[in-house]
């Protein structure tokens, strides 16, 4: 059985929420990729966990995509951030198929291992593809979260308006009586 998932923000695609698996709680910096168990957890939780082995080699692959994936949405168009991702992608690629239910793709990996770190770094081509400038950061100073916004208009700020939005409008508000 694989333990519950202590993140406050998850359903991301699998490339932000590979981001998301550090995070900061009441100032205390997390990381639920800290050990193999940690791997498991974020391996169910994005459907990968029936397909890849949570072991120490396959965590190593998936810190250096989320490692190098956090440098490129901290520095889109970056060159080096933009080959570490590449590097990571060299691990795997799409095969055609075509079987009976008609044209299909299947994913093939030298080793096993780079299976949940090629995923993530070709869910973020994905994103890139789809809609870049909606790739966003929270927008509160403590917090380090990653989403991306689908919102109607593309105005989302905030990780989760109930936690991250109402502290600043807390701040905000404090700051405002405190003046007056």
């Amino acid at each position: 059985m694989t333990a519950i998932d202590p993140r406050p923000l998850v359903g991301e695609p699998v490339s932000l929420d590979l981001l998301n698996t550090r995070w900061t709680e009441e100032g205390v910096r997390r990381d639920l990729l800290s050990g193999v168990e940690g791997l498991a957890v974020w391996l169910a939780a994005n459907g990968l966990g029936a397909r890849f082995a949570a072991d120490a080699t396959t965590l190593r692959h998936t810190l250096t995509a989320r490692d190098a994936l956090g440098a490129l949405v901290d520095r889109p168009g970056d060159s080096a951030a933009t080959a570490r991702v590449d590097a990571v992608l060299g691990h795997g690629r799409i095969r055609a198929t075509l079987t009976a239910g008609g044209p299909g793709e299947r994913f093939e990996f030298a080793d096993p291992a780079w299976g949940p770190a090629w995923t993530a770094a070709r869910d973020h081509l994905d994103l890139l593809r789809t809609a870049p400038d909606r790739i966003r950061a929270c927008a509160h100073e403590a917090c380090t979260l990653h989403f991306f916004d689908t919102s109607r208009n593309g105005t989302r700020r905030w990780c989760s308006m109930a936690v991250c939005g109402n502290r600043a409008k807390a701040s905000r508000h404090y700051a405002r009586t405190k003046e007056g």
